[in-house]
């Protein structure tokens, strides 16, 4: 099954992301799209794994499989936990959809440290650039705006918001370069304390619900197995999932 296949075939959960999810969308804004896909359990039998991830079909695609996405979740990693809560759900099916309802095991106090960390990476980008030409890429500094009130507001409310909201036109002012450099270096540290500060009383838990979401990947994967079963009872991989007892699940 080649990677493009699991993506047409497969996919449980796809959305847009980038700009058009976060409000910031202008006319010649990019259409970024964003999926997990739920590998057949079978291909996991064999020595060469499915891919973890699978950039494309289409421009601007990027997915993940399910145990990828979930593991990176669990991490509090910026980008994957913005996908659960895209404004522009394109599709969900039933494990999709169960997916989305789990939005809120996968949130902890974790999240300051990834997404300050991840911050703090993009913010040396910045400061390097403005070093080396005298200004920074303003689309870059609006991005990063954008993600530090969103680390400030999850803390603050155990929810994460992904549209800018009311934010949206002083956001793409700094794009168009038309905010001063120290202005935004002053926003983007005002934000970061906020951030701090919010962490500390933060209605978020300490961890997020690792046996919660363990408990739904287990269950999809043999949710996959045996819809294999019933298929294709005559084939190989099935007849050792008979061995291994997954028909007695049916």
């Amino acid at each position: 099954m080649t990677p493009e296949e699991l993506v047409r075939d497969h996919t449980i959960y796809s959305c847009v992301m980038g700009s058009r999810a976060f409000g910031l969308a202008t006319e010649d804004s990019d259409t970024d799209r964003r999926g997990v896909y739920l590998a057949p359990t079978p291909l996991f039998w064999r020595f060469d794994k499915p891919p973890a991830h699978v950039e494309g079909p289409a421009p601007e695609q990027f997915s993940w499989e399910l145990e990828r996405f979930c593991e990176l979740a669990l991490r509090n990693n910026p980008n994957v936990l913005e996908c659960l809560h895209s404004p522009v759900v394109e599709h969900a099916d039933a494990t999709g959809g169960e997916l989305l309802s789990l939005r809120g095991a996968f949130l902890s106090r974790r999240s300051h440290a990834t997404f300050v960390r991840y911050a703090a990476g993009q913010r040396r980008k910045l400061d390097a650039d403005v070093r080396q030409y005298g200004a920074p890429r303003w689309k870059h500094a609006m991005h990063l705006l954008r993600l530090l009130t969103s680390c400030r507001d999850l803390l603050r409310s155990g929810e994460l918001r992904v549209d800018v909201g009311e934010d949206r036109e002083r956001l793409l002012a700094v794009k168009r370069g038309e905010v001063s450099w120290p202005e935004v270096e002053s926003w983007m540290n005002r934000l970061q304390d906020e951030a701090d500060h919010a962490h500390t009383t933060s209605p978020l838990p300490e961890a997020p619900d690792t046996a919660r979401v363990e408990d739904f990947l287990t269950r999809a994967r043999r949710a996959s197995a045996l819809r294999v079963l019933d298929a294709h009872p005559h084939d190989e991989l099935v007849q050792r999932a008979e061995g291994a007892g997954l028909a007695s699940e049916t």
